[in-house]
């Protein structure tokens, strides 16, 4: 059952967390770093990006009533490994664009030695949050610590992120068949977006079945999210999607839409996120109705 059919609003829950996530943001990132480093570490963070991760790590606590302060803290770690990859994604060892969120990438702003240096410093950022050495670490259990470090870990590495960036890279000009360019997506994307939600779950006390189903809808959300990544890349125009457009065919990366066709990518991001509104009936949540949003918001967005 879609968020509709329920009577929620997204567009009333969503902007005061989308506020509350950038003061977060903006009191935590590069204040106090050095030789412009804060900089180009706020540069890559600030005023832009549609901070979906940080809504599911809110949602999911949201749904299992979790501790919020832990939430927001793993919220903002997320957003800073999904910001981090960004820059050095968009470098020119790697996809070697020019364009992020409407204006000019990180290394094209200050140079490729700074946006190397902001990438690594925020990914250690983002395990200082929800790993505090200071009076925060106390409001925290410390099995909770862990648990949402080791998520975050295993999420942005070699079994998550970092490998599926890795096969996308060594994928150019090559015909992927579906199930291997599903692999690619499960991890270069949808681990980050699957991690967001078993985050926020890990904030509170979630029964074996609930975790369960979150990971599944987070999985099918995250899968979705690529898919339909896919299709704007072929739809849209740079000034509406932020980056630069067409940019995979370019490229000569396998897509969905490469694969499947355009009709055929927009009928299977469907069938995903009625994928994970079936894994939100079964998880035996009292209120999944934010989760169950944000997956309609990642099919029908435009950008």
């Amino acid at each position: 059952m879609s968020a509709a059919d329920t009577g929620f609003d997204l567009s009333r829950w969503m902007p005061p967390l989308l506020v509350e996530i950038e003061q977060a943001l903006s009191h935590w990132v590069g204040v106090d770093a050095p030789a412009q480093l804060g900089e180009a570490m706020r540069y890559a963070v600030l005023d832009g990006g549609k901070r979906l991760r940080p809504l599911l790590v809110l949602a999911a606590c949201e749904a299992v009533g979790g501790q919020q302060d832990a939430a927001l803290r793993a919220a903002c770690a997320v957003e800073l490994i999904h910001a981090y990859s960004l820059v050095h994604d968009d470098m020119p060892c790697m996809d070697n664009d020019v364009l992020r969120r409407g204006k000019p990438t990180v290394h094209v702003q200050f140079g490729e030695a700074q946006a190397l240096l902001a990438g690594d410093a925020l990914q250690a950022l983002a395990f200082e949050l929800i790993a505090p050495m200071d009076d925060a670490a106390m409001q925290i259990p410390a099995a909770m610590q862990a648990r949402l470090c080791g998520l975050l870990a295993r999420a942005a590495g070699a079994r998550g992120m970092a490998g599926g960036q890795a096969i996308d890279l060594a994928s150019v000009g090559l015909q992927l068949s579906e199930v291997q360019l599903r692999q690619m997506h499960r991890l270069k994307t949808g681990a980050l977006l699957e991690c967001s939600v078993l985050m926020g779950a890990a904030c509170g006390a979630a029964s074996d079945t609930a975790r369960e189903a979150l990971g599944a809808y987070g999985a099918a959300l995250g899968l979705a999210f690529q898919v339909v990544d896919d299709i704007l890349d072929v739809v849209a125009d740079s000034a509406t999607l932020g980056k630069t457009a067409g940019k995979d065919a370019a490229a000569d990366k396998p897509t969905y839409v490469s694969l499947m066709g355009l009709e055929g990518a927009r009928a299977y991001a469907d069938s995903l996120a009625q994928e994970a509104h079936a894994a939100l009936a079964r998880c035996g949540l009292a209120d999944t109705r934010a989760l169950s949003a944000l997956a309609d918001q990642v099919i029908r967005r435009s950008h």
